[in-house]
């Protein structure tokens, strides 16, 4: 029977509860850290006694540091971590590993609570970062926290201590999270916050071209990096920062501008240099010619360099007398060394305006001189447009000739209509404005003004009229020297029914008399009608009154024989011995019938007529009350008329 522990000797009873203190605090010991001897290297494992029933082995390759042999000999005290009592083979489980990571976690948890930097190394490159060895714990650096810019190598990094700043932590994942970029940042601000103190308008430095970007270059002037704009990189013009600057070069700038606010440095290198403007109107006096070379080319004109630093813009429209309306590519080109006037300088905004057509005579100016107005020139027909011709000149110059000046009978619409491109016309030179560069022509000039000949006409006028044209409204006429007139239906005769231009043929000659000269419309109508009615009044005046009886043809026939005429026709032959045609005859009949006309009216062959030589008897017997034997007496009168003009003609 086994005695119980009351039971024991008090020497067994002390050495069953040092054993059992002993199990249990050997227990409690799994999952630290303990000490231990190495008391044997084998191969690649050390043998280390943690003061256990058994030893525990550790791989050596856990007792060197990253990218460095092991150095542990016998001897040597280590700490490990004790992962389990013994294992099948009765040894207790060892980790150097794990023991250095414990120590580090309790590290770098002080630290990340501190928001104190820690150091590392980069020994190895995951997905979207690296690996960093903090002291025996593995951190992830992603690939933005590398460095304030993108990094394309991060070889040069590898393997070598850098600060680091932890940004998340979790110890239960063994997961840690560290920044480089942090730490530029913060170095870079005390860095920067540090010059910017010390920095001052006009100070020169010397720093190191990092970055070119198309608008300038970036500068780093020791910690902080300054904008070396391309206007400031030289006085002459800079199209590219590459054509001045590598990056890695080594240059002298000065400090044109410091925002400490938003920490913004300017920085310039022409500001180290003479500047070429100071005294450039006294060197570029106004309407001197000057040579330069063309620099660059825009849509309004070219810009001009007359020495570095020193460049004039010539507009286009001072590019060339003649060429209008063209691109300035077309007339020089970049590079090219021209002659150049200076036409303004203006020190103050560092402007200076040249021109080139001023270098040659100007062709408008010349043309003046050697074409006085009234001078006959001819030229082809450049261009045809709404309101009138462009007509090619000498010195390349053009002239135009609007619609009012093309003909003096057309209107300008039809007048234009008869010219085509790249014909050959004659002009007259009205006028030249040099200073407008317009050169006035006129085609119509060169044949005299029929109206002109209106002077010598008035108001009232009786003309001789020739029919050239028949329209609907009426008849176009000419008289005179060429003067043009129309007779407007309703005056083409007294009677109504003898108011139709189909009456007539272009060729035909009549008398009218003039209505209306209007000279701003250049305007002429005439009537027939009106001529007519004056005739009549005038004979009756003259050689009787309806009131005794007498027909107007009675009257007028009267009137023929005493001025010894004919009577006019419709086309001027009238006289019976020329053998007129109808209507000459009917022109006959109406003012002075003969004896034969008288008894074709009496037997009604002119109802007209007929009617007119009733109607006047009727009336005056009607007034007088006259017996038949007035009648009978009017008869006789008539027979008498009758009987003078025996050449007359019968009229059908």
């Amino acid at each position: 029977m086994t005695p119980s522990a009351n039971e024991l000797p008090a020497s067994e009873e002390n050495f069953a509860e040092m054993l059992e203190e002993s199990f249990g605090a050997t227990d409690r010991l799994e999952g630290t850290v303990i000490s231990g001897a190495v008391v044997a290297i084998e191969n690649d494992v050390a043998v280390i006694d943690v003061g256990l029933k058994s030893e525990g082995r550790v791989p050596m390759k856990e007792f060197s540091d990253r990218g460095s042999a092991a150095e542990l000999k016998i001897g040597d005290t280590v700490e490990v971590f004790l992962e389990r009592m013994e294992n099948a083979q009765g040894e207790a489980v060892l980790s150097r590993e794990k023991a250095r990571r414990e120590e580090s976690w309790t590290e770098l948890e002080k630290s990340f609570t501190d928001g104190d930097r820690v150091t590392g190394m980069i020994f190895g490159r995951v997905k979207g970062g690296f690996t960093v060895d903090l002291s025996g714990a593995v951190a992830f650096l992603p690939g933005s926290q590398v460095d304030v810019r993108p990094v394309r190598d991060v070889g040069p990094l590898m393997g070598s201590e850098q600060f680091f700043q932890i940004l998340k932590m979790d110890r239960r994942r063994g997961n840690i999270v560290v920044s480089r970029r942090a730490v530029l940042e913060e170095t870079r601000a005390e860095a920067r916050n540090e010059l910017i103190s010390n920095l001052h308008e006009g100070q020169v430095l010397e720093g190191v071209v990092k970055n070119i970007t198309d608008y300038g270059a970036f500068v780093d002037l020791g910690g902080i990096d300054g904008l070396l704009h391309v206007t400031d990189m030289a006085w002459r013009r800079v199209n590219h920062p590459t054509d001045v600057l590598s990056i890695g070069d080594t240059v002298k700038v000065q400090v044109v501008r410091v925002n400490s606010e938003t920490q913004r440095i300017s920085l310039g290198m022409k500001q180290l240099e003479s500047d070429p403007w100071d005294g450039v109107d006294t060197k570029y006096p106004v309407k001197t010619k000057f040579k330069g070379r063309v620099t660059n080319i825009t849509d309004y004109g070219a810009f001009v360099e007359l020495e570095p630093g020193v460049e004039g813009l010539v507009h286009v429209s001072e590019m060339s007398w003649t060429k209008k309306n063209l691109h300035p590519g077309r007339i020089v080109s970049t590079s090219q060394e021209i002659e150049v006037m200076v036409l303004d300088v203006d020190p103050t905004r560092r402007r200076i305006s040249l021109g080139i057509k001023q270098c040659d005579d100007n062709p408008w100016a010349s043309f003046a001189e050697s074409h006085e107005e009234g001078t006959i020139i001819s030229g082809e027909i450049k261009s045809i447009t709404e309101f009138g011709l462009f007509v090619g000149l000498d010195g390349g110059v053009d002239g135009m000739v609007h619609l009012s000046d093309l003909s003096w009978e057309k209107s300008g619409e039809q007048a234009i209509s008869e010219f085509e491109k790249g014909s050959t016309v004659k002009a007259k030179v009205l006028g030249v404005d040099v200073e407008k560069e317009r050169i006035s022509l006129g085609i119509k000039h060169l044949t005299e003004d029929p109206f002109a000949s209106a002077k010598d006409f008035k108001k009232g006028a009786i003309v001789t009229c020739t029919v050239t044209e028949i329209l609907g409204g009426g008849v176009n006429v000419t008289f005179g020297d060429a003067m043009m007139g129309f007779i407007r239906k309703s005056d083409l005769a007294r009677d109504r029914g003898e108011q139709r231009p189909d009456r007539f043929a272009v060729g035909d000659k009549v008398d009218a008399k003039i209505s209306t000269i209007d000279a701003a419309s250049r305007k002429v109508t005439l009537s027939i009608k009106t001529l007519e009615i004056a005739t009549e009044k005038e004979a009756l005046a003259q050689y009787g009154s309806s009131d005794s009886g007498a027909s107007l043809g009675d009257i007028l026939g009267a009137a023929m024989k005493a001025r010894g005429d004919q009577p006019a026709g419709d086309d001027g032959d009238a006289a019976a011995d020329d053998g007129g045609d109808g209507d000459g005859k009917k022109k006959v009949a109406k003012k002075a019938a003969p004896k034969k006309a008288a008894a074709k009216k009496a037997e009604g062959g002119d109802d007209d007529e007929a009617a007119a030589a009733e109607e006047k008897p009727k009336k005056a017997a009607a007034k007088k009350a006259a017996p038949k034997k007035a009648a009978a007496k009017k008869t006789a009168k008539k027979a008498d008329a009758d009987d003078k003009p025996a050449d007359a003609t019968d009229s059908d």
